[in-house]
């Protein structure tokens, strides 16, 4: 690793972003013209302290979940992000591997959206990154780590959502996403963290076995474009939920909105302040 080289890309790019591409508010004393140390550290998810010595090389071997963190704050092309996995000793991510990174075009549908309740998946149903009204619907996900940011294994073998389903609702969810799971498994065939998944998921849950190792597993008819959120201040909430999949790098979007108008519609708008201000708290 060439921590000297990673920091200064760090600290150059940083003072490339103007506060605003990345949500945040420009104040009127602002001197500095791109990112504060601390509005990076926050989006990245990564402590101010360890940004700094990342910036001064004093900090070596970030893991490959750091540098996609900091590429994606960053709003870095591909090129760059890959120079920046070098810099940090990593190998950049291939055709080969399930793509986790967030391309700045999708990141500006992001931020278009940062008043809708939005996360992100790739291809494996694990959650890349979710937005503050997201997490003030369905429950913080910045505290998840590893295999529970997981969909599949949230319903298998962790604490499930705040999401409503009958039985027969859950069993068509579950067997969705191992079908779904399946394809992804034969599209990155040389992805060992694939493989590491099916391990862990096989390791949790009979359920899961039983599913995967189904010679002719069917996939059960979409009943998700329609759910209801048990929210534990303003109760249920009826929405739609739309996933938008970005083809070209294998990302789904999940979107939940409500009719304009309607008493579910008002509850979400709820849900979103009372939400956002316990998590900024």
């Amino acid at each position: 690793m060439d921590a000297w080289e990673f920091g200064r890309m760090v600290r150059r790019r940083r003072d490339a972003v103007a506060p605003e591409a990345a949500g945040l508010p420009r104040g009127p004393r602002r001197r500095a013209t791109g990112l504060r140390r601390e509005e990076l550290a926050g989006l990245a998810g990564i402590s101010a302290d360890y940004l700094t010595r990342l910036e001064q090389g004093r900090a070596v071997s970030p893991s490959a979940q750091v540098v996609e963190a900091l590429a994606r704050a960053l709003r870095l092309p591909d090129d760059e992000r890959d120079l920046l996995y070098r810099l940090a000793g990593h190998a950049a991510p291939g055709l080969d591997l399930v793509p986790r990174h967030i391309p700045p075009s999708v990141q500006r549908l992001l931020d278009r959206l940062d008043g809708t309740a939005v996360a992100v998946y790739d291809a494996t149903q694990t959650l890349i990154v979710a937005n503050a009204p997201y997490d003030a619907l369905m429950g913080a996900t910045t505290s998840w780590r590893g295999i529970e940011r997981n969909a599949l294994w949230r319903h298998l073998a962790g604490p499930g959502s705040r999401v409503v389903h009958t039985p027969h609702e859950e069993a068509d969810v579950v067997a969705r996403l191992v079908a779904d799971l399946h394809l992804t498994a034969a599209r990155y065939p040389a992805d060992p963290a694939v493989g590491r998944l099916v391990r862990d998921l096989a390791a949790a849950s009979p359920r899961f076995t039983e599913l995967w190792e189904s010679e002719t597993p069917e996939l059960p008819r979409d009943t998700s474009r329609h759910k209801v959120v048990d929210h534990p201040a303003v109760g249920r909430i009826a929405l739609d939920c739309d996933v938008l999949v970005v083809t070209a790098d294998d990302l789904r979007l999940m979107v939940y909105t409500a009719e304009p108008g309607t008493p579910d519609a008002e509850r979400l708008a709820l849900a979103v302040v009372l939400g956002t201000q316990e998590l900024v708290d």
